[in-house]
């Protein structure tokens, strides 16, 4: 028995002391000054100039798919199908249509040359998920984007330090979306964050997070400007666009400052490991043929060479029995253009056209990969899954 759980030790006593001396010493529990701080600190960690901190990396993405609608018009998003339904779910939100492009297999991600194929004068952005760890950008995909004028969103919330020639996955694009679910590379038990460089996308964000509210702006022109076109309106409130209540609190926040401190020496870790279970797999039975430059993977991920149900079958038998914890398809269960949600309003798409990312779906799962795994067990699976 392996026993392997897909995370382990996320929150530790380090981060339960740091809480419980600040509400020993606090009055304040919802969103102020701590959340602000813990924004600070992730700007610099990230390398951007604004970050703002929510409830959660689904609501980070329907804020940020509802600014590009008001920023820029509502049109067609490229998404991929390997990635979380709220990716997919706040495109349709914002009335957006989605446009599905398949991936590589290296790295889970979006084929660069497919999205450029895919752009048309209806692209309002391309929204890329850098799935479980793996960087899934590409210098021609940066550049053309720039070129076109195409905003680029990332989705990091699978992979938090990944990066792009020495620069962090996140801070390429428009704007790029993080979660701090309690399975990812770090945590805040739940919540999310929104990070760029522009400061009328921040703004907005700003407002989406706080009920739409024009109080929540940092821009005081904008407040001027909009509270003069509404006298007849109260400041306090003033509701500019159709927002939510998706803040966090305090208490998040804190436990998102002192996860901060370990993350980029766990993430080192992550890699090893990595790179020690790709090394130990059989590349005959098992894709190993990953990019793993710039990636850091909190999870091992496990794919079929060749189409083989039976050895499939034994391989998720295997699993159960020996108590490694694990999820079937990838991120998200894999192709997300075969769920309900998306058939019944893409009537007319065939998911099966998506071909690497129906071959993920069918062979494809994975495990938990986290700094206090110990190498024996790393080899222990290694050697499990070899012998199947």
């Amino acid at each position: 028995m392996i026993n392997i759980p897909l995370m382990n030790n996320n929150i530790i006593k380090e981060d339960v002391d740091a809480l419980i001396d600040f509400l020993k010493t606090t009055d304040r529990f919802t969103q102020g000054p701590k959340v602000q701080e813990f924004e600070d600190q992730w700007s610099e960690w990230l390398g951007v100039k604004h970050s703002v901190f929510v409830n959660s990396g689904a609501s980070a993405n329907f804020i940020t798919m509802s600014v590009i609608r008001d920023l820029y018009g509502i049109g067609e998003i490229i998404v991929p199908p390997i990635a979380w339904s709220s990716d997919i779910s706040s495109v349709f939100a914002a009335g957006h249509t989605p446009v599905f492009v398949d991936v590589n297999m290296n790295n889970l991600a979006m084929n660069d040359d497919t999205i450029l194929d895919h752009i048309t004068p209806k692209t309002k952005a391309v929204f890329l998920t850098h799935v479980l760890g793996f960087n899934g950008l590409t210098k021609k995909l940066v550049d053309e984007l720039q070129k076109r004028n195409i905003p680029l969103i990332e989705d990091v919330c699978e992979s938090h330090g990944a990066s792009f020639n020495g620069k962090k996955c996140g801070s390429f694009g428009l704007a790029s979306n993080f979660s701090f679910y309690y399975a990812h590379h770090m945590s805040t038990i739940e919540g999310g964050i929104i990070c760029t460089d522009d400061d009328r996308f921040y703004e907005y964000c700003r407002l989406y997070r706080s009920h739409g509210m024009i109080r929540e702006s940092t821009d005081e022109d904008m407040k001027k400007a909009v509270c003069s076109e509404y006298p007849q309106l109260r400041p306090e409130f003033l509701f500019v666009v159709p927002g939510y209540n998706m803040r966090s609190t305090e208490l998040n926040a804190v436990i998102g400052i002192n996860q901060l401190k370990r993350l980029d020496k766990n993430n080192s870790i992550r890699e090893k490991n990595f790179e020690l279970f790709l090394k130990n797999l059989d590349s005959s039975k098992y894709y190993t043929d990953f990019c793993t430059t710039g990636s850091v993977n909190y999870a091992f991920v496990i794919l079929l060479r060749n189409q083989d149900p039976e050895l499939f079958q034994k391989l998720t038998n295997k699993l159960l029995d020996n108590a490694v914890e694990f999820r079937r398809g990838t991120a998200g269960g894999g192709n997300l253009a075969r769920q309900p949600f998306v058939l019944k309003q893409l009537t007319d798409f065939d998911p099966s056209t998506l071909k690497n990312a129906e071959f993920i779906h069918q062979y494809g799962l994975y495990t938990g990969n986290y700094p206090d795994l110990s190498e024996d067990k790393i080899l222990a699976l290694c050697n499990l899954l070899n012998s199947i």
